[in-house]
């Protein structure tokens, strides 16, 4: 018989729940124990639950079936009714057990610092970046989030070399976090004359942002420059170096602020940014020496490879990774980005379940075999 190794789990989950619970009644352990215990009971409560669910209704799934064998053709009928609905309320138990049981990503509900650069096409590639972030800053609109420029590096056709920006709201994190990486543009650029179609790319770095606990920085590892503001900022622009530019000697990372009006509050924003920063380029160096087969890495957005191509003559938007596209390509850059972000999240999901699966029988196929 094949072991359902989803239930095997559920079953450790539930002896586990109920270790805990018997020690936090006793009230045996220390409060840094009981801390712990009570953050790990938390994991658990909701699967556990479930689970008891789910074995409610293939009980009464089992006293379905002993009625389909009653000699009383109204009592099967019942019986038949009761066993074919209680067998789609098990699928879809099982199905929302599994997404239940996956990894909770503890960045899902942060705030982001976003970092839009023009990458390889010259000023077309620098248009690009600016129609990215109007498409995301329709998107936070649309998402009530507020959004707030750090550092913009304007260019004279309309576009940018770089903009930085936070966006704060609800689950910014969870619906943006795949965004980093190369983006394409296939389209006629306003600089050329004879109609001809030029391909170009722009780079966008989605970070949490970090909690000032997460990430230590030496301050003898940092350089920091002041300058004159250049964007808007009304009577202090170019007047005064409020302007701030850090960067981490080590890793030659550089963050710039100039959006406040005084220098001390540019810094901060500044420190906030390399954290972030720092912390993404960690967490693509473990994902790299773990490797993988997950078509989505969340990732530092420095990545050669493309992610995404936006081809305005077919009017077409596509997401490599995954093999989405829609014909609307006005209204993706328009900021309607629900249907991508939700097929990119369910994407995830799957190859989190295929990991997880991978794992279930690599954990419980071990114990079966002792």
């Amino acid at each position: 018989m094949a072991v359902d190794f989803m239930i095997e789990r559920l079953k450790a989950m539930k002896k586990r729940l109920a270790d805990i619970d018997n020690i936090l009644m006793n009230g045996a352990a220390d409060v840094s124990t009981m801390t712990k215990l009570n953050k790990e009971r938390a994991t658990l409560d909701e699967p556990v639950r479930m689970y008891n669910e789910l074995v409610e209704m293939e009980n009464n799934k089992a006293d379905a079936q002993v009625m389909m064998d009653d000699s009383d053709p109204e009592i099967q009928a019942l019986g038949k009714e009761e066993f074919n609905a209680l067998t789609n309320q098990i699928e879809a138990k099982r199905e929302e057990l599994k997404i239940a049981l996956l990894p909770k990503d503890e960045n899902d509900d942060k705030n982001i610092i976003m970092e839009i650069r023009g990458a390889a096409g010259g000023d077309e590639a620098n248009i690009f970046a600016g129609d990215l972030f109007r498409m995301y800053s329709h998107y936070a609109d649309k998402n009530g989030w507020k959004i707030k420029i750090l550092d913009s590096q304007p260019t004279p056709l309309g576009g940018f070399s770089l903009i930085s920006v936070q966006i704060k709201g609800k689950m910014v994190y969870s619906k943006l976090k795949f965004e980093s990486g190369a983006h394409r543009v296939q389209r006629v650029p306003v600089t050329e004359a004879n109609g001809r179609i030029q391909t170009s790319t722009a780079t966008v770095l989605v970070m949490p942002e970090i909690e000032h606990v997460d990430i230590v920085i030496n301050p003898k590892d940092l350089q920091i420059d002041t300058y004159h503001s250049s964007g808007a900022g009304g009577q202090n622009v170019n007047k005064t170096e409020s302007a701030v530019r850090i960067t981490h000697i080590p890793t030659g990372v550089v963050v710039s602020c100039q959006v406040e009006r005084d220098q001390l509050a540019n810094k901060e924003t500044c420190m906030e940014m390399l954290k972030a920063k720092l912390q993404a380029m960690h967490d693509e160096e473990v994902a790299a020496k773990v490797g993988g087969e997950r078509r989505l890495k969340v990732g530092t957005g420095e990545r050669n490879e493309r992610i995404r191509t936006y081809n305005y003559p077919q009017n077409r938007v596509t997401d490599h990774r995954i093999g989405w596209s829609t014909l609307n390509l006005p209204k993706v850059m328009d900021g309607d980005l629900d249907e991508l972000v939700t097929a990119l999240n369910e994407a995830n999901q799957k190859d989190l379940i295929e990991e997880q699966t991978k794992e279930l029988q690599a954990q419980f196929g071990a114990d079966s075999q002792e």
